[in-house]
């Protein structure tokens, strides 16, 4: 019988790291001691090849509402996001669920990550343009954290573009910059150019 302990292949550092993990001193002794437990988390989304998927259920809740939802919740919303949500051509579905692909900016070179070619490859794919909602429910599902870990600063909704006050069209997006928690609205021109930490949600046919 091996005496080895199953700590030996690790640092001080990373013993210490799990000492905070569980809370501390005092915790990581009620944990030896079968007074806490560890549970694995279970993430809503998987990650394949550079595509994220999960799925989302609509409500039928309209664009004034979602703001006051959102606002309500924390979050924050844009004056182009609420342009958008205000509009028209916004058109809620109740009852639909949609099964979300999330292709990373990586997957494209900076030339071709363009609005342009990320819908052809969407197209190639078999991947549609999702309802503006789309943006709305991503925003609700996940933290900021969770976008994070997914490798992501923002994730947009490839629906049909929504004109803003002055006539150009826009995309409705999740936004983790300027202290996150952002739905906002973004230009949603064929050639308009992305980064590379952003993610382009469409609705898997």
């Amino acid at each position: 019988m091996s005496t080895e302990f199953a700590s030996a292949s690790l640092t001080a550092g990373q013993l210490n790291a799990i000492v905070k993990k569980l809370g501390g001193h005092d915790m990581a002794l009620r944990f030896l001691r079968d007074e806490l437990s560890v549970s694995e988390l279970v993430r809503s989304w998987r990650e394949e090849d550079g595509v994220i998927y999960f799925s989302v259920t609509s409500d039928g809740t309209t664009g004034e509402d979602w703001i006051k939802r959102l606002e309500g919740n924390g979050f924050r919303v844009g004056d182009y996001a609420k342009q958008a949500l205000r509009s028209p051509d916004f058109k809620p579905t109740k009852g639909l669920t949609t099964e979300v692909a999330v292709l990373k900016g990586m997957l494209f070179e900076d030339q071709n990550r363009i609005t342009k070619k990320i819908r052809a490859e969407a197209d190639k794919r078999k991947l549609s343009k999702p309802n503006a909602e789309l943006a709305c429910l991503i925003r609700e599902k996940f933290t900021d954290k969770e976008i994070e870990v997914m490798g992501l600063w923002h994730i947009v909704a490839m629906h049909e573009p929504i004109n803003d006050s002055g006539g150009d069209p826009s995309l409705l997006c999740v936004d983790l910059g300027d202290s996150g928690c952002w739905l906002r609205a973004y230009g949603g021109k064929p050639r308009e150019r992305w980064g590379c930490e952003g993610g382009f949600a469409f609705a898997v046919s």
